[in-house]
């Protein structure tokens, strides 16, 4: 993304660097012309590629370098240093890459590479019979049930792929793929205009050769026929067939609580009922202390709502990040306003006035329940596929059944770094799994064995998440949570299967990767 003349900052790369200022292994931010680019010396060879991560413009000066790729420090994307793709979401888009020249000890940027269309020039998508290609047999028609992370994901990555047969998205949602992380974060604020919130434009879609159907109702799969069944509409044949139906919010069964301004947030539709009714609500109750629930509360309270959380548990989020992370959660909610009422929960809903379990009661005009989600697995359950609180897959996304994968929030698989079987409701986790079933839909055979990873941010403080632990026997604490500087190493059995962190980007990065590489920290 170029940038504005006055903003660039860093030496001017093509007036040339010494080596010698450059250690194997190191970083330098210059600019070229008008645009900030990273330099990175490793080994005999020098890269240059943008200095700013494609998803939300974090500074990849600050990530971290691992052989030859880069790992941004906010979200973990990560990019190859050679050609600039983005390698790991939620990244999608590549940076810019520059031909680099080493003469008499000095390093000089030259021109910006370009970069081929996704989709080769003169071919159009869809045409592509079944066949064979390089000993893989390759699909012609791809069916995607689903229009989240993880389906359009498969697709953009199917895509980039070059695959050229056909693709067709069934989504149930009456918008495209959307950015859902913002719902409950920036755009719910009113930090972020609605443009930001779409993957892509609706163009993306056509000029790609990929078939959106939106509100489309898939009632059953016909696995011996290879059919999906859509109401209302015709069959839609598949070869390879993913399923990525996601999750739904859990739904009150409280008296009251199908009233108009009762809200859950999974979609963009739901989104914009609560910013239209945020518009003139001065009290609102979120039911459910949850990253979800919590994060409402702060968009919520940034538009200067009176803002109550009720919640079954004695500290927010303790089973997941611990009770002292969970002491810091809740303080930093309660100096910006939030209203805790704990270790109660809601039995009706009337009117305006929310009752709680201990009989006292709350004025509300706004409602969001936040109580957590659940897996969509009635299709897979119906098809006859294995079903184990989540679709059941292999390591490298397959379902029971053949020519079906499964990917994002329904998928249970089995993590290479925990040794148990698991399912996670993450965004980038979702995504991660779709670009890979993409690879082996396509007749690779690549394992999943990311580390998942997730963000939740709480007015301007982050807090990063890498790994999965259901269960721990030791927590570390380096640094100081109340000081919003801190790592915590969740530990079983001596080994670290996950870490949380507060500004402290770069030691988030390197525990990614030493859970990748199954270290021990």
């Amino acid at each position: 993304m170029a940038q504005d003349q006055a903003t660039v900052s860093g030496p001017d790369l093509a007036q040339g660097v010494a080596l010698a200022e450059l250690a194997d292994g190191g970083k330098l931010v210059g600019h070229v012309g008008d645009e900030q680019v990273l330099l990175v010396h490793r080994g005999t060879e020098v890269f240059a590629v943008g200095a700013d991560c494609t998803h939300y413009h974090g500074p990849l000066g600050d990530g971290l370098v691992v052989d030859d790729t880069v790992r941004c420090p906010w979200h973990h994307a990560c990019f190859s240093l050679r050609t600039g793709e983005a390698l790991h979401a939620p990244a999608l888009d590549p940076v810019a890459c520059w031909s680099v020249e080493q003469r008499d000890g000095t390093i000089f940027v030259r021109e910006k590479r370009e970069r081929t269309a996704t989709i080769p020039h003169g071919k159009t998508p869809g045409k592509a019979p079944e066949g064979i290609v390089r000993g893989r047999i390759v699909p012609a028609r791809i069916v995607i049930v689903g229009g989240g992370a993880a389906g359009f994901a498969a697709a953009e990555r199917l895509r980039r792929e070059r695959y050229q047969g056909s693709i067709v998205i069934l989504s149930n949602d009456d918008a495209g793929p959307i950015d859902r992380p913002n719902l409950s974060k920036d755009y719910l604020a009113g930090n972020a205009p609605e443009d930001w919130v779409p993957l892509r434009p609706d163009s993306f879609y056509s000029d790609n050769g990929i078939e959106l159907r939106l509100n489309a109702n898939v009632t059953s799969i016909d696995v011996r026929s290879r059919e999906v069944v859509v109401a209302n509409a015709s069959n839609v044949p598949y070869d390879r067939l993913l399923l990525a139906t996601g999750a739904e919010p859990v739904r009150l069964s409280i008296p009251g609580a199908d009233q108009p301004h009762v809200h859950t947030l999974r979609t963009l539709t739901d989104c914009r009922a609560i910013i239209e009714r945020a518009k003139t609500a001065r009290r609102a109750v979120v039911l459910g202390a949850s990253f979800i629930g919590l994060e409402v509360a702060a968009a919520l309270r940034t538009r200067g709502i009176e803002v109550h959380v009720v919640a079954p548990e004695k500290t927010p989020m303790e089973r997941i990040l611990g009770p002292q992370m969970g002491d810091f959660v809740r303080a930093l909610h309660a100096e910006h306003g939030v209203a805790f009422h704990l270790e109660n929960m809601a039995s009706a809903i009337d009117g305006q006035r929310v009752t709680l379990k201990d009989g006292s009661t709350l004025e509300a005009d706004l409602v969001v329940v936040g109580v957590g989600v659940r897996p969509r697995t009635e299709l897979a359950e119906r098809a006859g596929l294995a079903v184990d609180r989540g679709v059941v897959v292999n390591g490298y996304l397959e379902t029971s059944a053949p020519a079906i994968l499964a990917a994002g929030d329904i998928a249970r698989w089995p993590d290479p770094h925990s040794g148990e079987s698991i399912r996670v409701e993450h965004w980038v986790v979702a995504e991660r799994q779709g670009q890979t079933a993409a690879l082996n839909m396509l007749g690779h055979r690549e394992t999943f064995a990311a580390v998942p990873f997730f963000w939740s941010q709480h007015y301007d403080i982050p807090i990063n998440y890498v790994g999965h632990a259901e269960k721990w026997d030791e927590l570390v604490i380096d640094g100081d949570i109340a000081g919003k500087d801190c790592l915590l190493r969740f530990k079983r059995s001596g080994r670290v299967v996950a870490a949380a962190s507060i500004f402290r980007d770069l030691e988030s990065l390197q525990a990614e990767v030493a859970m990748e590489r199954d270290a021990t920290l």
